[in-house]
């Protein structure tokens, strides 16, 4: 081997993969989940006796609080406790709620409070007659369009050279720790549908959902939703317990019989939960998270043979941890 293949080789080798620049970064690069943003959901348990803990993060100011507010109150008056899963597609989502919610005489009576969200609070708007927020309250993520993530920007348009990044969004960018889309014209931007998403169910336009039935995205993500509904978080631990549960033959999903439903023990609000953990998520304004985004495109640790060139927002995954 020549001396400059020597020196390519150890190159190589010394490419650190995503998850070691993760592991080295430092306690300053990390931010703290608030209890009060988690929403715990305790499955029954599996056969052999194991516990489900499915712990999901709510989407932030200034995205879908009305649906958000509905999720805090539904918790809170332990609406969801004795219900289940009864919905698991392949490829698509695992659903949770009240599997008779459809049955006049049936239903689940929902708590007094719940807001009614108009479709235009799919996205958010600056400008015109659906305008849902100003642009003082906006200027955030503006900003991050514009300037915040310029090292996103460069890594996902210039030093990965992609033409067309993103078939369903004219940017893609990370806010305070989430995947965004948004639209030059408006201009409107939106939280993305990627794995482990929760969002709302609901029937057909202009019905909205009110937060009671919700899902959680566990397949390739199905971007087609955005702006289509709600997003109102995600789960950042226990995914595998919704994403390994039996497919259901019907196509939509749907269990035939309720004994093959999963039931929901409980679900609270973080804060009162007394044996939670708690979380925090790598800053995606930090120089460790450019870092780590860049070696998740272009992966040069060992095993890798050639650069992809390229990713898409939903693999670069915001890494979530319990706090030490």
């Amino acid at each position: 081997m020549s001396f400059l293949s020597l020196i390519a080789a150890a190159a190589v080798a010394a490419a650190p993969a995503p998850g070691e620049i993760v592991a080295t970064s430092p306690s300053a690069d990390w931010v703290a989940v608030s209890p009060d943003d988690l929403v715990v959901m305790d499955l029954a348990p599996d056969a052999a006796g194991k516990a489900r803990r499915v712990v999901i993060q709510l989407l932030p100011d200034p995205f879908s609080q009305g649906w958000v507010g509905n999720v805090r109150t539904l918790a809170t008056a332990r609406w969801w406790d004795g219900t289940s899963v009864y919905r698991v597609q392949d490829n698509w989502v695992a659903q949770w709620g009240d599997a008779d919610g459809e049955i006049a005489g049936k239903a689940k009576p929902l708590p007094q409070g719940l807001l009614s969200v108009p479709e235009k609070a799919y996205v958010l708007r600056t400008e015109g007659p659906e305008q849902s927020a100003s642009h003082e309250e906006l200027d955030a993520w503006l900003a991050t369009i514009q300037g915040t993530h310029a090292a996103w920007h460069a890594l996902t348009h210039t030093k990965l050279a992609i033409k067309d990044a993103d078939p369903y969004a004219d940017e893609t960018f990370f806010y305070r720790g989430w995947p965004l889309g948004a639209s030059r014209a408006g201009p409107t931007a939106w939280p993305l549908h990627c794995y482990g998403t929760v969002g709302v169910a609901r029937n057909s336009s202009p019905d909205t959902g009110t937060g009671a039935e919700l899902y959680a995205v566990i397949g390739h993500a199905p971007r087609q939703l955005d702006r289509n509904i709600a997003v109102v978080g995600r789960v950042i631990e226990g995914i595998q317990f919704l994403s390994s549960l039996p497919r259901a033959q019907a196509s939509d999903g749907v269990y035939e019989t309720p004994e093959q439903r999963t039931p929901i023990v409980s679900v609270r609000i973080g804060t009162a939960v007394p044996d939670l953990p708690r979380y925090e998520f790598l800053s995606t304004e930090s120089s460790t998270f450019h870092h780590y985004a860049e070696a998740s495109a272009n992966r040069r640790d060992p095993f890798f043979i050639k650069p992809a060139g390229g990713i898409d927002i939903c693999n670069v995954k915001v890494p979530v941890r319990q706090a030490k």
